[in-house]
């Protein structure tokens, strides 16, 4: 048996789960904001929840939104800021007194779908999050791949490709730059470009209901978008599958829309890359963490 822990910013899930991917327990919690030594200790807290008396030999995988880095081994990249800088897999080891193993949170969502979800029996995945931010996993052969510097996947804080200053204006993203695919494919990135274009100010899953024209024209241009920045990774990568997650991978148009635009930007006659949505729903983070300990 395994623990898979998904610290969030407001929330941190966890489970329980067998060998066998069954799920033998679940509890959740409101993650401590700001306060790094009270997030040791609720995840201290929720693994002995979880293990009760199941043992100490409970192997434990935590997604974090960021990642630790091998140069220094302290958290970068992290959305949730009070993270950065900590020794978080030195500490939370130490806490628990069992293995730990921490990977960032859209590569624990990319290798749950391509273990047991979407991606099952494809090759090479690429898992994508869509959702208040915008990140990726990127799994081959069953195992994550890492890279050197601990960000292969980071697709979001690359330039969105072939865009042009009347259609795609470049907003500012809090890595410090412009015009990074998050600012455009993110939640607030989608509701941000929709108010900049029709003065309707309203959050992006209500964008998602296309029930006006304006509405559906942002949908069209977010699929445009969506379709040139996976072209890239096609173009490099050329996953087997790509599968969705987050928020925004429910609206249900994208699935035909995206592979409808993006043959114009992939270097291919044809492109046969199927364009899936998740199979695990909110549980593909937690899931993931669990199977960082492969059984």
């Amino acid at each position: 048996m395994r623990i898979g822990l998904d610290l969030g910013g407001t929330k941190t899930s966890g489970i329980l789960m067998n060998q066998n991917g069954e799920i033998l327990a679940r509890h959740r919690v409101e993650s401590p904001r700001g306060d790094y030594n009270a997030t040791l200790t609720m995840l201290r807290d929720m693994v002995t929840h979880l293990a009760g008396s199941k043992g100490d030999d409970i192997h434990v995988g935590i997604g974090i939104p960021g990642s630790i880095s091998p140069a220094t081994g302290l958290v970068k990249n992290a959305n949730s800021t009070w993270l950065i800088g900590k020794p978080l897999l030195q500490d939370v080891t130490q806490v628990l007194g069992r293995p730990v193993r921490i990977a960032n949170d859209a590569d624990c969502f990319a290798l749950s779908e391509a273990v047991d979800g979407a991606g099952a029996g494809y090759r090479t995945v690429f898992g994508v999050i869509l959702g208040t931010g915008v990140g990726a996993g990127i799994v081959s052969n069953g195992a994550l791949l890492n890279g050197p510097n601990a960000i292969a996947g980071e697709w979001g804080h690359n330039p969105l490709p072939w865009a042009t200053a009347g259609s795609d204006p470049a907003l500012p993203c809090y890595c410090g730059k412009s015009g990074c695919i998050e600012t455009y494919l993110s939640g607030p990135g989608l509701a941000k470009h929709h108010a900049k274009t029709s003065e309707e100010i309203v959050p992006a899953d209500t964008i998602a209901l296309a029930d006006s024209p304006k509405r559906k024209a942002s949908l069209m241009l977010y699929a445009s978008r969506l379709a040139r920045a996976l072209s890239h990774v096609i173009n490099i990568l050329d996953p087997d599958a790509i599968v969705l997650g987050g928020g925004l991978s429910g609206i249900h148009s994208l699935y035909q829309d995206v592979p409808a635009l993006w043959g114009k930007y992939v270097f291919s006659d044809s492109v046969s890359t199927p364009l899936l949505r998740h199979m695990h729903g909110p549980d593909s983070g937690v899931r993931g963490a669990a199977w960082l300990w492969p059984a």
